[in-house]
């Protein structure tokens, strides 16, 4: 194992990942939700197509049409349309503070729905860190933000999606699946045209950022997976909390957001919550061990 060059790579991927969250608030301030999402969703499914292509991936595979995988396809696609909506109509700190919190639904989740064992210690650390979402949310307080519910809806379809990951065929190629989570991303698009208004003409530097967008994303989707194959997951996954370190950087630096104390402590809260989770689960693979 390379544990630093699997940290490096960690990082690398969830600064890709939050700048590609950064590029969308720049597009979402003159370009309609349901255009943004369809636009990157066909570049997206055209780019992993050519990848599966190179690397001899299925593009159809009967393990498409099997539950799991449908299910995941379906929570991808809300999970897309709240997140592109809350990064559009809330701080991008906001947002990328709520996401942070899809670990812990993932670990609740997997207790009720997979039936695995969750102790009362990682319990504990979920609330808890559901208590910093309130604190960032701020429901009844004159600082609440009825938009930032389409961050919560996010994380709820994300954490869906993750755990219908658990149970997918180990055999399915992760590029595979990504051509249908982009399939399903302009599915979203074409969802939210109703309610999003007409399309807009993009200029050229619009096309630059969507393509921008979807190469900053693959690529940060292949560091990630780098990552997690050549470094020890008990080092390596806690650096995944340092994307929202990156979108708090671009957030301040260059959109001028400025999150209040409260903000900061609920976030600091939730990426407690979610260490102290992980550190839980190494502890008891060890024991088991």
């Amino acid at each position: 194992m390379d544990n630093l060059r699997a940290i490096i790579f960690m990082c690398l991927a969830m600064a890709g990942f939050a700048l590609e969250d950064f590029i969308i608030k720049i597009i979402a301030e003159e370009t309609p939700i349901s255009q943004i999402l369809i636009t990157i969703g066909c570049l997206g499914t055209v780019l992993f197509s050519i990848i599966a292509l190179a690397v001899k991936a299925p593009i159809f595979s009967a393990d498409i049409l099997t539950f799991p995988v449908i299910f995941r396809s379906i929570a991808d696609l809300f999970g897309a349309l709240f997140f592109v909506t809350a990064i559009a109509l809330t701080p991008l700190a906001t947002a990328s503070s709520i996401l942070q919190a899809t670990p812990l639904v993932v670990t609740l989740g997997a207790a009720v729905f997979l039936k695995e064992r969750v102790g009362w210690r990682r319990w504990t650390a979920s609330l808890v860190g559901f208590a910093g979402v309130l604190l960032i949310l701020r429901p009844g307080m004159a600082g609440f933000q009825p938009e930032s519910l389409f961050a919560v809806l996010g994380v709820l379809c994300l954490s869906a999606r993750d755990l219908a990951t658990r149970v997918m065929r180990a055999q399915l190629s992760s590029v595979t699946v990504s051509i249908y989570a982009f399939v399903a991303t302009a599915c979203a698009g074409v969802i939210a045209l109703p309610f999003t208004g007409p399309f807009t003409p993009l200029q050229d530097v619009n096309w630059f950022l969507f393509a921008g967008a979807v190469l900053i994303g693959c690529f940060a989707y292949f560091t990630l997976i780098s990552a997690t194959r050549i470094g020890d997951a008990s080092v390596v996954s806690p650096f995944r909390y340092s994307r929202l370190i990156f979108a708090l950087a671009l957030a301040m630096g260059f959109l001028g957001e400025r999150p209040d104390s409260t903000t900061f402590i609920g976030a600091a809260i939730i990426l407690t919550s979610g260490i102290y989770i992980f550190w839980r689960e190494r502890v008891l693979d060890r024991k088991t061990g």
